[in-house]
């Protein structure tokens, strides 16, 4: 096994932010941006290694013969050698970085067109391409994702520098630069070009995750350090006739374009409903698209953004390359649905393409060595990609990190764009039966299910139909439709399945309502006819507990109003009366049998009822002695009750805000069935729950998973209160779909980077 080895003290002293010739303010504030980066990334990198390990002891017990074996223990040795040099060589690296921000931009090398001499060219390793071109699609992928808030670093570092914005490539903690410094670090670690792969891997899983979220914080620190503090994107406006374009002779945008221009509108008061479908059953339609426009529309926001990002990246022209070069070979429609169904015929052990970043890169590459030169998309085409690609993005925001269903959404990649080529609906039509497939693969993997939630049926069901779209798809839509009615078929049952589950619930928890209830109002039936008299405290006991079971059972077995609930008040007084403090009662032998059968009917044993009837009918001067009371007293505290599950009476809850009483208010309108999500601590993570019913009287609300199943119960009040703290959020139908979401973002991205205006603001 080949490995490299570098002695760590053999290396050239590198450079230090505290000996860096760089203005005061500068340094200081670089300082704390390394303190911070430094701190985040060597809590994840150890993450890394850790994760690394367990990956390399697992290989290692799969493995198909004692060679690989021994391969994988080795490099887990070395690794566990070397561990502890990995992370300060990153930070140093990384440190060393950011003192380079204000050197010199090196001039470019002008090239004459000649070709290289022959003592220029030399062998590269395999290796060496393959680790490069790893890092480069991680890198990529990262700068796709982050884009927006890269760019705004990229202004705040040329401030910090005194030159022009930096791009992601320049960026010294930009995806590019740490993807060169882990390459550099990962050599301290002594292990072979193969497993360094492995390592990357597991870097893009285990850090780059949160990639996105550390480059907000440092814009947000850097913010604080007075470093363009009022920043904001202000994108460039099309041109007057550019923004007039799709408009109708009345002045008004159509239906597509309004909906792609203006994604939150439905946030409207009026446009609000509240989800209440079961995962699978049909929800509200979406209209009738007009692909065309909208998809022209679409085309224009790319062509816009391309524009604003080319205009922000150092160095560009104004011009594309297209406009002010040769007309650049195109692979035809055919051509690349071709190569598409080649790629798609790739065996399924094989690794699929990771995004459609590396499908069209695989594309271009194959048509490349065909044609023996260069070849590009057409404009459609490469629309088509970039717009799947978004799309793609923003769904990977919403899932968690589930290799089941990563691998069955990459599987989808290549059919899907097939399908988006020759079908534009799939864009713009809600209700398209690959949209609905890939949101049914998606929502298995929603960040808001837990994992211990996942159905494995549901799970076998997403691999079949999968399967059956990768297995026989050919430019034919019905594959897609086939397959998704399978899909829609196994969901509505799972609803139905879902629906009798919580219904058993719901009536359950109607039934413990009236118990609760029934119970109060036996209680306070007591304390109303005791509060005039001073009985033993042993009487108090068995009245407050038995007889009150009593009460409860004839008032939910007959009512209020009934003539056994009055004969059992009427027994009640005669009770308090023989044992009144300071009188002798006597009863008769009649109402002491009827109070031994009442005891008896809600659990007693005889011979209890009977003690308990003696008790409490004989009065005070003939009662047992007191260890007969004793052990009286522990049959009753060692004895479950009726309606002991039910969770005891609140305490007096603290007064709400205005804002907590007007969501109380609003949900006690909302109708039974309505999702809510809920924030799980402050790891981010959140849970979808379903609010089954709640009782306006005792202010208990249920909740229950996606399978029906009972998961919490808690007050209105508590829940007003999470949802006035941000803590939960009532899912509206215009965002319960998880690819609808993510459309939505796709598109208010797109129209917030190249200025586009709500339906609103474009008559104003």
């Amino acid at each position: 096994m080949s490995a490299t080895f570098e002695p760590l003290g053999s290396s050239i002293p590198r450079p230090t932010l505290a000996s860096a010739a760089l203005p005061p303010r500068v340094r200081r504030v670089l300082e704390h941006l390394y303190a911070l980066v430094s701190d985040e990334m060597s809590r994840q990198l150890e993450a890394m290694l850790g994760e690394f390990e367990q990956q390399l002891f697992k290989h290692a017990d799969l493995a198909r013969n004692p060679a690989q074996q021994a391969s994988h223990l080795e490099t887990l040795r070395t690794t566990r050698l070397n561990r502890a040099d990995l992370v300060p060589r990153f930070l140093a690296l990384v440190e060393s970085e950011l003192t380079t921000i204000r050197d010199p931009l090196g001039a470019p090398v002008a090239s004459d067109g000649t070709a290289p001499a022959f003592r220029d060219l030399k062998l590269v390793e395999h290796g060496e391409v393959d680790e490069s071109l790893l890092l480069r699609t991680i890198a990529s992928r990262q700068e796709s994702r982050a884009g927006l808030p890269l760019l705004l670093l990229g202004q705040r570092f040329g401030v910090l520098a005194g030159q022009p914005a930096f791009d992601a490539e320049r960026l010294p903690i930009g995806p590019y630069s740490l993807g060169k410094i882990l390459s550099d670090a990962a050599h301290a670690l002594q292990i072979s070009p193969e497993a360094r792969m492995h390592l990357y891997k597991v870097f893009d899983h285990q850090v780059m995750t949160g990639y996105a979220q550390l480059v907000e914080t440092m814009n947000a620190l850097l913010a604080r350090e007075n470093v363009l503090p009022s920043l904001s994107f202000v994108p460039i406006r099309p041109r007057s006739p550019q923004r007039q374009e799709g408009m109708r002779p009345d002045g008004q945008r159509p239906e597509g374009q309004r909906r792609a221009t203006a994604p939150d509108e439905a946030g409207d008061a009026a446009h609000q409903r509240p989800m209440t479908a079961w995962p699978g059953q049909p929800g509200e339609g979406g209209g009738p698209a007009l692909e065309d426009d909208t998809f022209n529309l679409l085309q224009q926001l790319l062509a816009a953004r391309r524009d604003v990002m080319g205009k922000l990246r150092p160095g560009s022209g104004t011009g594309s390359s297209s406009d002010s070069g040769a007309p650049r070979p195109t692979l035809t429609r055919e051509e690349l649905v071709n190569a598409l169904s080649s790629l798609q015929g790739v065996p399924q052990h094989q690794a699929p393409p990771r995004n459609l970043t590396d499908v069209r890169q695989t594309l271009l590459a194959q048509a490349r060595q065909q044609r023996g030169e260069a070849a590009f998309l057409s404009r459609d085409d490469a629309d088509t990609f970039e717009l799947l690609d978004l799309f793609y993005n923003e769904i990977g925001r919403e899932l968690r990190t589930d290799a089941a269903i990563d691998t069955l959404l990459n599987r989808l990649q290549v059919p899907l764009v097939r399908l988006a080529l020759q079908d534009r609906g799939f864009f713009v039509r809600n209700e398209h039966p690959a949209r609905q497939l890939l949101n049914a693969v998606a929502e298995a993997g929603a960040h808001w299910v837990p994992k211990d939630e996942s159905d494995p049926q549901l799970n076998d069901q997403l691999r079949r139909a999968v399967d059956h779209v990768v297995e026989n798809y050919d430019g034919d839509d019905g594959v897609f439709e086939n397959a998704n009615r399978q899909l829609q078929d196994h969901l509505r049952s799972m609803a139905r399945k879902a629906e009798v589950a919580e219904r058993r619930h719901v009536e359950a928890a109607r039934g413990k309502e009236k118990l609760v209830l029934a119970k109060r109002q036996a209680s306070e039936a007591i304390d109303g006819i005791v509060s005039e008299h001073k009985l033993p405290r042993f009487v108090q006991t068995l009245l407050s507990q038995a007889w009150t079971d009593v009460l409860t059972l004839t008032l939910l077995r007959n009512g209020e109003d009934s003539e056994e609930w009055q004969r059992q008040l009427d027994a009640t007084r005669e009770i308090v009366a023989a044992n009144a403090a300071g009188q002798r009662g006597q009863v008769s032998n009649a109402l002491g049998e009827d109070i031994e059968a009442a005891l008896t009917q809600v659990g007693y044993h005889v011979e209890d009822a009977g003690a308990i009837s003696r008790q409490l009918v004989t009065g005070t001067a003939a009662n047992d002695d007191a260890a007969s009371r004793t052990e009286l007293a522990l049959k009753l505290k060692s004895r479950t009750r009726l309606g002991t599950d039910e969770a005891p009476a609140p305490a007096k809850a603290a007064a709400r805000s205005p804002k907590e009483q007007e969501c109380w208010r609003h949900l006690r309108t909302l109708p039974f069935g309505t999702w809510f999500e809920f924030d799980i601590g402050d790891s981010g993570e959140v849970v979808r729950r379903r609010l089954s019913w709640f009782s306006p009287v005792t202010d208990n609300a249920l909740f229950v998973n996606q399978r029906g199943q009972r998961v919490s119960e808690q007050s209105l009040d508590s829940l007003a209160r999470q949802v006035a703290g941000g803590k939960a959020r009532v899912v509206t139908e215009e965002k319960s779909r998880l690819v609808d979401r993510a459309w939505s973002a796709v598109m208010g991205a797109l129209g917030q980077l190249v200025g586009q205006k709500t339906h609103s603001e474009a008559h104003a």
